[in-house]
């Protein structure tokens, strides 16, 4: 027991790196495209890399000091029986709710859900953490315009193939016995 303490001590030191706060947008993505694919496989990957990635960077030798103000409080949260139960529940939730819909192909859903649930915890983490619970807001808001603009990106790329398959399909139509 001790050396698993020990292991989450390590992760925990690196966590103030704020790094690790704003490549949320790296696992965000595959989740939502290994729903959309349909791949428990995939997801599963994106979990497990999501909850590693806080280890991912060295510790580093200052830490912000609102890192080390809102991470405490996050800390707390999580030893606090049955706050650390309601919490894992919301993300759980959260993150069932963008799987199912982007697994039933409403990525507008999923998108929706997204922005709500990232706006949800900025604003449990001020509620809660008062001025300590800031900090989470410009990594949360960096997530949401990378995400957003990705998904913004992709869906008029989609429309486009769309529209120009309708087109192609117009100009065949109106030259029959031609030879496009």
């Amino acid at each position: 027991m001790d050396e698993l303490n020990q292991l989450l001590e390590w992760a925990w030191a690196r966590h103030h790196n704020m790094y690790s706060w704003y490549i949320r947008p790296l696992f965000i993505l595959p989740f939502c495209y290994f729903a959309w694919r349909r791949s428990l496989i995939g997801i599963a990957v994106t979990l497990v890399a999501t909850l590693t990635s806080i280890a991912w960077f060295p510790a580093p030798e200052t830490p912000s000091p609102d890192a080390l103000r809102y991470l405490a409080l996050e800390r707390h949260w999580l030893s606090s029986g049955p706050l650390a139960l309601v919490m894992g529940l919301l993300v759980a939730t959260s993150l069932w709710l963008l799987a199912a819909a982007f697994w039933q192909r409403r990525w507008l859903y999923g998108v929706l859900v997204l922005n709500l649930a990232t706006l949800a915890k900025v604003a449990f983490s001020v509620f809660l953490g008062g001025d300590a619970g800031w900090a989470s807001l410009v990594p949360s808001l960096v997530t949401l315009a990378v995400c957003n603009a990705a998904f913004f990106v992709l869906y008029a790329l989609r429309r486009r193939v769309h529209v120009m398959s309708w087109l192609w399909e117009q100009v065949r139509r109106s030259a029959p016995g031609q030879r496009l």
